[in-house]
C-alpha cells in the first residue's frame, strides 16, 4: 500500500547530538550519528545523550553504518562545513574505520566515481549496500572482500539518502521529494511509500531499530539549496 497522505510523519524527535546531523546508523544500544558540520561521529542512546564522539577522516560526511567489525562513513569529498584537513582527497569514496578510534583502515572508491550518501550493512551476506548518483543506483558490494559491485537496484526518483534494510527489501530516503521507499530487493519494486508531511523535516540518514525508522536531517540544501528547514533534526517516524 502506498501512502500517499501528507499530514507529518514524525513519532518523535530528540535534542540533535550536533549540527548537521546527516547519516546514522543503530548498532547495538547506541545510535551512530554522523556530523556533516564537524565529520565527527557522535554516538548517542535513545534518549539522545551523548555517549562519545569520535573523530575520522571522513570529508564532507554523508552516510554511516557499522558491521563486519568496523565503522563504515560516505565521505562524499570536497567539504564546505569545515576548513580542509591534510587527509582530505576532496573525492568520493567509503571508509573502513576502526570502530572504537575512528582511525582510518581502509578506502573504497565509490563505483561511480562520484559522491555517495546512503550506505547500509548487510549482516546477512556480510556485505554493505551504498547508493550511487551517476547513473542513480542502490548497489551492494564486497566490502571485505573484492570490492566489486555484487548486485544492483536501479532508481528513478533524485537525491538517494539514507538506507534502511528490512528484510528482503530495502528503504531510501530521497531528499529533495521528501519521501522514503521501500523497494524490493531482487526487483526493484517499489513496495512501499512514506510521504513526509509539507512542515517535515527533509530525510537526509535512515535507521531501523525494533520495527521503526528513526531519521537525520542535516539542514543541508544540496544542489541548489534545495530542502531545508534552518533547523537539524532526529527522530522517530510513524508508522
Amino acid at each position: 500500500m502506498v501512502d500517499q497522505q501528507t499530514e507529518t510523519k514524525v513519532a518523535s524527535l530528540l535534542p540533535p547530538p550536533c549540527e548537521m546531523p546527516n547519516g546514522l546508523q543503530w548498532f547495538e544500544s547506541e545510535l551512530y550519528v554522523m556530523d556533516q558540520a564537524t565529520d565527527d561521529v557522535c554516538v548517542i542512546d535513545e534518549s539522545g545523550s551523548l555517549i562519545r564522539r569520535i573523530s575520522t577522516p571522513t570529508e564532507n560526511g554523508s552516510g554511516i553504518s557499522v558491521g563486519g567489525g568496523f565503522l563504515w562513513t560516505a565521505s562524499n569529498g570536497n567539504t564546505t562545513s569545515r576548513e580542509y584537513r591534510a587527509t582530505d582527497t576532496h573525492q568520493g569514496c567509503i571508509l573502513q574505520l576502526d570502530l572504537q578510534t575512528g582511525e582510518e583502515v581502509g578506502r573504497i572508491p565509490t563505483p561511480d566515481g562520484k559522491g555517495i550518501h546512503g550506505i547500509e550493512w548487510d549482516f546477512e551476506r556480510n556485505m554493505l549496500w551504498v547508493t550511487a548518483t551517476n547513473p542513480k543506483n542502490i548497489i551492494l558490494v564486497d566490502a571485505l572482500g573484492d570490492k566489486n559491485v555484487v548486485h544492483t537496484i536501479s532508481l528513478e526518483l533524485q537525491r538517494l539518502h539514507g538506507l534502511a534494510l528490512e528484510g528482503d527489501a530495502i528503504w531510501c530516503a530521497h531528499t529533495t521529494d521528501n519521501v522514503i521507499v521501500l523497494y524490493d530487493i531482487e526487483t526493484g519494486a517499489e513496495r512501499d511509500r512514506i510521504t513526509m508531511g509539507p512542515a517535515d523535516p527533509y530525510v537526509h540518514g535512515l535507521s531501523k531499530k525494533d520495527g521503526v525508522l528513526w531519521f537525520a536531517d542535516a539542514n543541508f540544501g544540496g544542489l541548489r539549496h534545495t530542502g531545508t528547514r534552518g533547523v537539524p533534526a532526529v527522530g522517530t517516524l510513524s508508522g
